[in-house]
């Protein structure tokens, strides 16, 4: 059941293919109950066009406004037979900031907030993986945003893997869901008009190169 568990694990979270299904395919986000079959293992390296981070943040305590960082880059070393030897990096362009107003992610970019020009990256690097059922895991890690490292914890789930048929390459793809408090991490401004708790909702796409495909 190792290779079924991994699949829960090891990312860090997250993919949604469009119109892809390959071998190991599960639906939306509805826990896997049946065997899994095996997926490969190996090194592999984050498809930046189909990886997304979106954020969400309470405003004015009437709604939550959403924004997005795409660009990521990062590698996922997978283990199936041993999840908790995989491990996943992941470096996110601050500058990548995307949100319905190019005013609002302006000001967001600026120095009273993300500061980009000084900190121009985040990033996150796996500590520990924990499976938690067949499909899914809590995958601890250490999160570097604006200048500060704080723990964050991510729950994960598996999307599905294949061949990509466009290119060939081994796909693997996952969610993840988390939360972190901005102001652990120097972010005060307009609080509290403004919320502390950042949801984080991750879409990871990770693919094989020919070389790496076994």
């Amino acid at each position: 059941m190792g290779r079924a568990v991994f699949f829960l694990l090891v990312g860090l979270g997250m993919a949604l293919m469009p119109g892809f299904a390959g071998p190991g395919h599960a639906s939306d986000m509805t826990p896997v109950v049946a065997e899994i079959p095996a997926v490969e293992d190996g090194l592999y390296h984050v498809d930046g066009l189909r990886t997304q981070v979106v954020f969400s943040v309470s405003c004015l305590n009437v709604s939550r406004y959403h924004g997005m960082f795409s660009d990521v880059s990062g590698t996922l070393q997978l283990d199936s037979g041993h999840p908790e030897r995989s491990h996943v990096t992941l470096r996110l362009p601050v500058q990548s900031l995307t949100t319905t107003s190019g005013s609002v992610a302006e000001v967001l970019s600026g120095k009273d907030w993300l500061d980009v020009r000084k900190y121009p990256n985040a990033e996150f690097v796996s500590t520990q993986i924990v499976p938690d059922g067949p499909s899914q895991a809590r995958v601890a890690g250490r999160l570097t945003l604006h200048g500060v490292t704080r723990p964050v914890l991510l729950r994960v789930h598996f999307v599905g893997a294949g061949t990509n048929p466009l290119d060939q390459a081994y796909t693997v793809g996952f969610e993840a869901r988390g939360t972190i408090q901005r102001s652990a991490f120097g972010l005060r401004a307009a609080l509290p008009a403004v919320g502390d708790d950042v949801k984080l909702n991750l879409t990871g796409v990770f693919e094989k190169g020919p070389s790496e495909t076994e």
